[in-house]
């Protein structure tokens, strides 16, 4: 057991909001009473509800005490104090922990709160340096008031930038409730759709009447085709994604605001039930990467990310959209956003004019496409020809329906290729079914990867990949003429692929 105290208040040192003990307690509540009223129910039916609730409640309560006991040691063993040089943060009880972060390090100041925590006005703080260290290189504050919150966001975020001429600091993006009709757009919707179908026969089974839902399903479409039985299937699941898409949408996007700060930190509010404040500064970014899914681009719209360094700090945050910047708008405001994110008089990715890739390349994405749309024909085939006919018939519907979606996919895939430079920036597009344009800073990047397959260098193509510390690490430029290719990226970053150029 280590003999570490827990440094005494004042000297800095300040603890976290008592009311965190009223947070557990309700989540406790909640946790026993999900858990017991079922087995209340459950057990009434053998030995009557008075015995039952004599077994049930005891155990709720030891379950919310022990919750509430627990939380109370860890809020009475945990300390944060920000001094001059030093953020500092003491926790533990067997496990003792004092960690400290260097403020110059200090990269982000994110404040999460649920619906619980918005009520009691609290926050979750979370410090991070913006280094892919896992906890190490954060430390989180669970929970304090949301003016402490604001108060340490701002002050260890205050840091002198100088601003771009015309765009000065102030609200960059407000949200508008029309653009809540591109969430069904995403591939958000089917994929809820089908989670919805399994949930439903998942639930069936963990109370033993799945069967019974099949044959209540089987006997409402006794006199359909199984055709049209499939299609409203289909239909209903969709419409349980779409309606799934939109409340996800809400509770993501509700309220949001993109703002620029004074000292260069472009801020992201966001969120209905949990509110979330993201924040990035400026120095960090190294770019935007407009992003343009197929459903979305064929109704004109687009979402702009950032390209930045240090957007991932643990396990907590990757499955949250901390580098996204602007949902889904339309086309010409995320134009406009990205231009005023990079301090541009116009965006680069929708001005700069790209270089466009040589007929090999297209003539790969058609036999790439039309292959892929074969398999699941020849498949078919296959299996008509050794076990049914009948599959025969479907195969053919298959290639007369897969065949031009697929051709017509491939030739959007090679319109969409492009490269070129822009100011300091260097601009890659690619992709059809989520089509990309990144414009990253020429001084971002830190090397480049030359790529040729077999197939490549029959058709003089080359793939070439920069690498940067920020964003995915890597873009890449797909299947340029060798020469051409190579040309831009020696142009791109001076002295960077010379030496490796033969003459």
């Amino acid at each position: 057991m280590s003999t570490v105290a827990v440094p005494a208040p004042g000297e800095g040192w300040r603890k976290l909001d008592k009311r965190t003990l009223l947070v557990t307690a309700a989540v406790m509540s909640s946790v026993a009473g999900g858990a017991g009223v079922p087995t209340a129910i459950g057990l009434a039916g053998g030995m009557g509800l008075g015995r039952a609730l004599a077994w049930v409640l005891p155990a709720a309560l030891l379950l919310i005490a022990a919750g509430t006991g627990a939380d109370y040691v860890r809020w009475r063993r945990t300390r944060y104090r920000i001094g001059p040089d030093r953020a500092e943060l003491h926790t533990g009880l067997l496990l003792v922990k004092r960690r400290s972060l260097g403020r110059e390090r200090i990269r982000s100041v994110d404040l999460t709160a649920n619906l619980l925590l918005r009520i009691l006005g609290l926050v979750k703080v979370r410090i991070g340096t913006g280094e892919h260290t896992g906890g190490e290189s954060t430390l989180e504050l669970d929970p304090v008031t949301r003016a402490e919150g604001e108060r340490l966001r701002t002050e260890l975020l205050d840091r002198t930038a100088s601003a771009g001429a015309g765009h000065p600091d102030g609200m960059l993006a407000v949200l508008d409730p029309r653009w809540i009709g591109y969430a069904p757009l995403s591939f958000v919707a089917p994929l809820l759709g089908g989670a919805a179908a399994g949930g439903v026969m998942q639930v069936g089974e963990w109370f033993g009447v799945q069967h019974e839902v099949l044959v209540w399903i089987a006997d409402r479409f006794r006199d359909t085709s199984i055709v049209v039985t499939v299609v409203v299937l289909v239909a209903a699941a969709l419409l349980a994604g779409v309606v799934g898409s939109l409340g996800l949408w809400v509770e993501m996007w509700w309220n949001y605001r993109l703002e620029r700060e004074p000292g260069g930190t472009l801020r992201v509010r966001r969120g209905l039930f949990t509110s979330r404040s993201v924040s990035i500064e400026e120095r960090r970014l190294r770019g935007v990467e407009l992003v343009e899914p197929i459903g979305v681009r064929l109704v004109g719209a687009a979402r702009v990310d950032a390209v930045a360094t240090g957007l991932t700090q643990d396990d907590d945050d990757k499955h949250t959209d901390l580098k996204t910047l602007l949902p889904a708008a339309p086309r010409a405001v995320a134009d406009e956003v990205a231009a005023h994110v990079l301090r541009e008089t116009s965006s680069l990715t929708s001005a700069a004019v790209l270089t466009p890739h040589p007929l090999a390349a297209r003539g790969r994405r058609l036999r790439w496409a039309v292959g892929a749309a074969l398999l699941p024909v020849l498949v078919l085939v296959i299996l008509g020809l050794l076990v049914s006919e009948v599959l025969l018939p479907i195969a053919a519907a298959c290639a007369v329906v897969l065949v031009p979606i697929a051709v017509a996919l491939a030739l959007d895939a090679y319109r969409s290729l492009g490269h070129g430079l822009s100011g300091g920036y260097l601009v890659a597009r690619s992709g059809t079914v989520r089509r990309s344009t990144v414009a990253l800073q020429r001084g971002g990047v830190v090397g480049w990867t030359v790529k040729q397959s077999y197939f490549q260098r029959r058709a003089g193509l080359v793939t070439l990949t920069a690498t940067t510390a920020a964003g995915d690490g890597a873009y890449h430029v797909r299947d340029a003429a060798v020469g051409e290719g190579l040309g831009f990226a020696a142009e791109a970053v001076p002295g960077l692929l010379e030496p490796f150029l033969e003459k």
